[in-house]
């Protein structure tokens, strides 16, 4: 049976140094892909877009600077760990967010409470799907060879 956890934080979009608005975004975890949260941003005039990374990226961000690629997370001040910066990026384009921390870690604690952290992969469903998700890759590449 799938679970999830959802939370709404508002955030603040960056646009530049003199320009940001604040914007709600949708926080979800789902014991369907135990790995990874969701954060579904809602723009003004533009249809909603939603960003998946893995759960522990946003926990280690939220104590100290982390990420890779087009994710990057951390504190504003590693000393009052009161907000953090979500700072997203596809090709040359980048989102920067500014968001409290206490709500993250409001939301971090409920998918704890769902699934801990480092116990994902104990879930039926997420190692049937796993297994299935690999037979078809391997008859896949059987047939194709």
């Amino acid at each position: 049976m799938r679970e999830s956890v959802q939370a709404e934080v508002m955030m603040s979009f960056l646009v530049s140094e003199e320009l940001s608005f604040r914007i709600p975004v949708e926080l979800r975890y789902d014991t369907g892909d135990p790995y990874a949260v969701r954060l579904t941003f809602h723009l003004p005039g533009d249809a909603p877009v939603t960003w998946a990374f893995g759960r522990e990226l946003l926990v280690d961000g939220v104590g100290g600077a982390c990420g890779d690629g087009d994710v990057h997370i951390a504190p504003t001040d590693p000393e009052l760990l009161d907000e953090v910066l979500i700072r997203l990026q596809v090709g040359g384009d980048h989102a920067l967010f500014r968001v409290g921390i206490p709500p993250l870690l409001a939301f971090l604690d409920r998918t704890d409470k769902l699934v801990p952290l480092g116990q994902e992969r104990a879930l039926a469903d997420f190692e049937t799907h796993l297994d299935e998700a690999l037979d078809r890759i391997l008859a896949e590449e059987q047939s194709a060879g």
